[in-house]
């Protein structure tokens, strides 16, 4: 099994879990010039987006810990781009969450950052 082929297992897995919690799926994997989002959804009246991050073990880190401020930025850029072309959905309060699988065990972090916006670059949709 490839790199793609695995992330896209553990992403089912964890759109699964987020499902059984109540979380409504929208879209995967939307990509925009600025990056990509795993999963996007609905949760308690929020529009959130999510990361999705595996680790075979904790021995290097947490998978949670991957998701560092550059990748932050990247997905909040998407998340721009996302809601201008989605104007029906970008009226509800966001959230940006991250579902860590080590192993067997699942962590969702419900507001696992804030909205990380990168000072003085033009965007260019």
């Amino acid at each position: 099994m490839n790199k793609r082929q695995k992330g896209k297992e553990y992403e089912e897995q964890a759109a699964r879990y987020l499902a059984e919690r109540g979380f409504v799926l929208l879209e995967r994997n939307f990509r925009s010039r600025q990056g990509e989002v795993d999963l996007i959804g609905f949760h308690e009246d929020c529009l959130v987006f999510v990361e999705v991050k595996y680790r075979s073990s904790a021995s290097s880190g947490r998978p949670e810990e991957a998701v560092g401020f550059q990748k932050q930025e990247r997905i909040c850029m998407a998340s721009d781009y996302y809601r201008l072309t989605h104007p029906k959905e970008s009226r509800r309060q966001i959230r940006y969450d991250v579902v860590a699988i080590c192993k067997e065990e699942i962590c969702w972090h419900q507001n696992a950052f804030p909205y990380t916006f990168k000072r003085g670059k033009a965007y260019i949709w």
